[in-house]
């Protein structure tokens, strides 16, 4: 995978090639002033192609999963440590949602304007209707930076998680829900 070697701080000088998702995202952190980095490089759609990004990044990225219930009526976006197992048992558990499995490419789009692999909590501010609740693994919760794309796979961004939580959240009227997820396989 290629990696621009460059930690750029904030938007793109040239907005040419993005998508309006992407760039919908630079606008909100910048209206909210929210700082980031930015990296950019080849489409990243696995966890295992973002550890690589990690390095230039200096913020571990997480994993971004967007599941819903077996009637499709109820949707969750899940950040959690990227080397962290995703156990739906678990999960389920503690939010009390049973039969959880992937979302469709389809309602990911419809519901967050994202692609699979391009799942990001920065996707939230396309949720106007609130039909996605967000859920923070304590870990990443916790964390003081981390790493997501901008509604697209070919970019991460370094965000402090301060910010997100004090104003990007607020300014969305999200409160997410905190689970702590096991480490062990």
């Amino acid at each position: 995978m290629k990696i621009v070697p460059t930690r750029y701080l904030g938007r793109p000088a040239d907005g040419t090639g993005r998508l309006p998702q992407e760039l919908a995202c630079y606008d909100l952190l910048d209206r909210l002033e929210i700082p980031y980095d930015r990296v950019d490089h080849d489409a990243a759609d696995t966890i295992e192609l973002c550890l690589e990004i990690e390095e230039y990044l200096g913020a571990p990225i997480c994993k971004n999963l967007v599941l819903c219930n077996r009637q499709k009526t109820a949707f969750y976006l899940l950040l959690m440590d990227g080397k962290k197992p995703f156990r739906t048992k678990e999960l389920s558990k503690q939010i009390g949602s049973s039969r959880l499995s992937f979302a469709p490419p389809e309602e990911m789009a419809r519901l967050l304007g994202v692609t699979p692999g391009s799942a990001t909590i920065l996707a939230l501010m396309h949720d106007q209707a609130h039909q996605v609740t967000l859920v923070l693994d304590r870990s990443v919760a916790m964390c003081a930076y981390f790493g997501c794309h901008p509604c697209i796979n070919t970019s991460t961004l370094r965000l402090s998680m301060k910010d997100v939580r004090e104003k990007f959240l607020p300014h969305l009227g999200v409160t997410p829900i905190v689970v702590d997820l096991p480490t062990e396989v």
